[in-house]
């Protein structure tokens, strides 16, 4: 199954999208072992819209133009169910027992996501009850897939 991941806002260059680049490229390297991969990482603009409203519509519709038939949808939201690590990478493992081909893991902007999307969901997880910055949301996102192949493969950098 190939994981992808969409985002609102652009990670410029320097130590987050080093650290979150580092994470996404040992997912890339220790997936195909438990048949997981990296898919597609899709960058968006923040909407201009005067008002949060419209703007989490726009941006929902950007995710929506990047959804594939039968993908399945995971948005991170504050408000989502808090899953430890383990709980994360079993959620992977089953959906690709499952037969699903593609999964995308969808960071909202600033407003948050739109809540048409919610209906659309295959899961909605949160990363915390905080909010963070979508840049260090992709490195905690980035670290948690890799930390779930390591859990599925057996390796032992998951300790508890």
């Amino acid at each position: 199954m190939k994981i992808g991941l969409f985002a609102v806002g652009r990670l410029k260059s320097g130590p987050e999208k080093e650290l979150a680049a580092r994470y996404l490229d040992r997912f890339a390297k220790a997936g195909p072992g438990v048949s997981l991969e990296l898919g597609r990482v899709i960058e968006v603009n923040e909407s201009r819209a005067s008002g949060a409203e419209t703007r989490k519509r726009e941006e929902a519709g950007l995710l929506e133009k990047s959804l594939s038939e039968g993908v399945v949808l995971v948005l991170l939201d504050e408000r989502g169910k808090s899953l430890d690590s383990p709980t994360f990478a079993n959620l992977l493992g089953k959906f690709r027992d499952q037969g699903k081909r593609e999964m995308l893991l969808a960071i909202g902007g600033a407003d948050g996501l739109d809540p048409a999307l919610y209906d659309r969901a295959d899961a909605i997880i949160n990363l915390g009850t905080m909010t963070w910055p979508h840049q260090l949301v992709r490195i905690l996102v980035a670290e948690q897939l890799y930390r779930a192949v390591t859990i599925l493969s057996g390796h032992p950098y998951h300790r508890v």
